[in-house]
């Protein structure tokens, strides 16, 4: 199954429509249309959630999937309010860029030149600490963020910077693929946005300028973008993933 692709199910029996539409109503994730896309649109209210990066098991072993952090996770799952694909990473599933996980920092920033999407630069950082979430690029990031954040995780392109578009990105761009990125906007909320077909660059990053309103967005990745959303029981199966950012109720 391609990254993106929510898992399909059936409801049957008396007021199986009125259960799932319950179900949408109280999850953190809606449906959109962009520019004629199908999107995902998930939101993080610091004021309701907590977010937090998650790379591996206790014994070191990366997860590598929703699914098996999910499974791991047991009955405390009932916590999680969706959870997504979290950045760049190598063969092993390890980070390429710079990774906090509980404030410990496990790779620093990479600021190298090299080819793909992640050194389309700018490239840039998703980060926070106690409610407090930002997207920065990589230079903005390294210049002027001293203390370390409870959570960080480095991706690219940016898509969207100060409240223009990156400028290596087309408006509508020949290479589309199912897409996801993150931006934060001036209230404070993060925005994950996740496409159900194949869209641009440019188609993306629009939507996180014109309707989500975020000054800085951030590309997190291509064909393996996957979400779980347990409240409508979608968990995307597909390629393998590296980080995973997962967003959680709190008390």
């Amino acid at each position: 199954m391609q990254g993106g692709d929510p898992v399909t199910r059936t409801e049957i029996g008396p007021k199986s429509e009125e259960r799932v539409q319950l179900r949408r109503q109280a999850s953190a994730c809606e449906v959109a249309v962009f520019e004629g896309v199908p999107l995902t649109h998930c939101v993080a209210d610091p004021a309701k959630h907590e977010i937090s990066a998650v790379l591996a098991d206790p014994q070191g072993t990366p997860y590598r999937s929703l699914k098996t952090y999910g499974a791991a996770l047991g009955q405390q799952a009932s916590i999680v309010a969706f959870a997504t694909n979290g950045g760049m990473f190598d063969a092993e599933g390890q980070p390429i860029g710079y990774y906090v996980e509980r404030g410990e920092r496990l790779k620093e920033l990479n600021r190298e030149d090299g080819s793909g999407n992640f050194y389309l630069k700018p490239n840039g950082v998703f980060y926070g600490t106690a409610g407090k979430w930002e997207v920065r690029t990589a230079d903005d990031f390294y210049s002027n963020v001293g203390d370390r954040p409870q959570f960080g995780t480095q991706s690219g392109p940016m898509l969207v910077i100060g409240g223009e578009l990156h400028p290596e990105v087309q408006d509508d761009g020949p290479s589309r693929t199912i897409r996801n990125g993150v931006g934060v906007d001036a209230e404070g909320k993060a925005h994950f946005v996740i496409s159900e077909a194949p869209i641009s660059f440019g188609q993306l990053a629009r939507y996180f300028r014109d309707e989500l309103k975020t000054p800085n967005a951030l590309y997190l990745d291509g064909s393996v973008s996957a979400l779980w959303d347990p409240v409508t029981e979608r968990l995307d199966e597909g390629p393998s993933v590296g980080p995973l950012l997962v967003v959680t109720k709190k008390d």
